[in-house]
């Protein structure tokens, strides 16, 4: 018996072979890098195989699915590459490697290492183990852009407005962070609660919802401790006037101003107005309320199909015509990707001074006239009109020739103009919300030789044929005579 326990005891004593397996971790890389996935083994037996693995968002029965995408197998002393032929690789005892070069979007995901070694007590058996990473792919925006909400809108001498840039951000992943800028300095904003996501309708609403009235109330308290305002038609205090306001523009920035209409129809004392109705100054209303406005930021923000993200950022404010005018607006976004901030600028600029065209420069009667906005007199800083203003054209006087009071667009055509129109002069009126201007032409119709000529010969067509028609109608009332 003693001699059987020290013969098992050899057995007993034997190690078993040990593999530990680990990929060393990756920062996060841009689309279009080389990436090389590093999977480090220790053992002390012999090596069996070496298999990498990327890891299919799609799940199928039993998991998710793998495809297999490089193999070393030791029996056969042979390596084989399951991805392109670019995808080059190096193979070591104790570290594999597989290079992916100028990676893309769907080369994001999770990688697998799975190595196997022969166990030192049996070549029968195999210990198997595995190492995982989660190779992130990042891309830069594609695109941003700047307009503004609302557009084209009108401008209003009588009472203020809220205006908003929207700040828009394609094709980056992850989401960029995006801020704005004045004339070069760091816009100080109020932002909202939390981010609005445009993925559940719901809860975006009322993320709205609460930056609208958040937006009011501020607001609100601002106008109404300036002093622009007739203090004789505040009666009221200002605790009742704002939360009024409040009520009445709980909807929204919109809801504010549809509210303020609703409230001027509905309450019957008109000292409960807050906006006064005359128009102090011809140039610029008295209701600008501060030099130093409220800036409110929201953003929002959408997954595309591809996997990026679309970014609107939001940034709204009371318009104040006299210091707008040709300020400078950029939207800034910074992404991991990117190096340095990447911006869209837009300068403010109210309409000013029309440029007029019209086709022909000779119009003669018959012809189809075309009067058309070719630009505007802008400021040194402006290269656009911006926002996008509105135009419409009226005839002083009189209706435009198809009839209609006025007519909205760029350009003004008259089809067959009659002589008639000699001497009309047409107003074009273009406005945005920073600003209004009007600018006239005159329309000089000549005659038209061409049309004159015309209408001689189809006189002179109509006498010929007179004696003819009443000479084939004597011969047939002489020939029904005859046969009577």
């Amino acid at each position: 018996m003693a001699l059987k326990e020290k013969a098992a005891c050899p057995k007993a004593e034997e190690r078993k072979g040990y593999l530990s397996v680990s990929i060393q971790p990756l920062p996060s890389v841009v689309i279009g890098d080389t990436v090389t996935l590093k999977c480090n083994f220790q053992t002390d037996g012999i090596l069996r195989e070496i298999v990498w693995f990327r890891v299919s968002t799609q799940v199928v029965e039993g998991g998710s699915a793998k495809q297999k995408i490089f193999t070393y197998d030791a029996m056969y002393n042979s390596t084989y590459s399951h991805m392109e032929d670019n995808h080059r690789r190096e193979d070591l005892v104790y570290q594999s490697t597989v290079r992916l070069p100028e990676v893309q979007m769907e080369d994001d995901g999770l990688y697998e290492c799975h190595v196997g070694i022969y166990d030192k007590s049996s070549t029968d058996k195999v210990i198997l183990a595995s190492g995982s990473i989660t190779l992130t792919v990042i891309v830069p925006p594609k695109s941003i852009s700047v307009v503004a909400a609302n557009s084209p809108a009108p401008f209003s001498r009588y009472e203020a407005h809220n205006f908003t840039l929207v700040c828009i951000v394609t094709g980056a992943k992850p989401a960029p962070m995006v801020y704005f800028k004045r004339d070069g300095e760091l816009i100080d904003v109020v932002p909202t609660d939390q981010l609005s996501s445009m993925e559940d309708p719901s809860k975006g609403r009322g993320l709205e919802k609460s930056f609208d009235r958040r937006l009011v109330g501020l607001w609100s308290s601002r106008a109404l401790t300036s002093g622009d305002l007739d203090d004789t038609k505040l009666k009221k205090s200002l605790l009742e006037q704002e939360g009024k306001l409040a009520r009445l523009g709980q909807d929204g920035p919109d809801g504010l101003e549809k509210g303020r209409e609703h409230g001027s129809k509905s309450d019957s004392e008109p000292t409960t107005e807050v906006i006064p109705e005359t128009v102090v100054s011809r140039e610029f209303p008295r209701w600008v309320q501060s030099s130093d406005p409220l800036y409110y930021f929201q953003q929002q923000q959408q997954a595309a199909r591809d996997g990026t993200m679309e970014v609107r950022a939001m940034l709204t404010w009371s318009l104040n015509p006299q210091l707008d005018n040709e300020a400078l607006f950029s939207c800034e976004v910074n992404h991991p990707a990117l190096s340095m901030p990447m911006q869209a600028e837009v300068t403010l600029a109210a309409p000013r001074g029309p440029k007029l065209s019209m086709s022909p420069s000779k119009a003669t009667v018959g012809d189809t006239v075309r009067i058309t906005v070719q630009g505007f007199q802008l400021g040194p800083s402006a290269s656009e009109v911006f926002p996008e203003p509105i135009f419409t054209w009226t005839k002083v006087g009189g209706t435009l020739l198809d009839g209609r009071e006025e007519h909205n667009g760029r350009e003004l055509i008259m089809e067959r103009v009659p002589a008639e129109l000699n001497g009309s002069m047409f107003r074009c009126t273009a406005q945005n919300p920073l600003g209004s201007t009007d600018t006239h032409t005159r329309l000089i119709v000549f005659d038209n030789p061409r049309l004159r000529k015309r209408q001689f010969i189809a006189i002179n067509a109509a006498a010929r044929e007179c004696p003819l028609i009443l000479t084939s109608m004597l011969l047939l009332l002489s020939l029904t005579c005859e046969l009577t």
